[in-house]
């Protein structure tokens, strides 16, 4: 029985690479979805109370922060599943960088 090979470094950028393709492609999904369906609520809310814009415009600019904010927590969250979020690094005036909880 021939024993499993590890995997190679190729294979591992590859599966980076196809699960960065997939979620660009879910944010951009999930982004749509979520101004979409602000624009068709608020013509329906226009269309009940004759406010003809004035529902739609308030949904679709409540839709921005909501679907930049659902994009940070799907990004979050795929990065913590491929063990890529690391914190957050500052540069010293040396050059070296440095974890940002040790400056102080």
């Amino acid at each position: 029985m021939p024993e499993p090979t590890k995997p190679q470094p190729q294979d591992k950028q590859r599966l980076v690479n196809l699960t960065v393709i997939a979620l660009v492609g879910q944010v951009g999904c999930l982004t749509l979805l979520i101004v979409l369906g602000a624009v068709f609520a608020g013509m329906w809310i226009d269309s009940r109370m004759n406010s003809r814009p004035v529902g739609t415009i308030l949904l679709v600019a409540v839709s921005v922060p909501v679907a930049i904010y659902v994009m940070l927590k799907v990004v979050r969250a795929t990065l913590k599943k491929l063990g890529l979020d690391s914190k957050p690094q500052a540069i010293s005036k040396e050059g070296n960088t440095e974890d940002s909880e040790d400056n102080g």
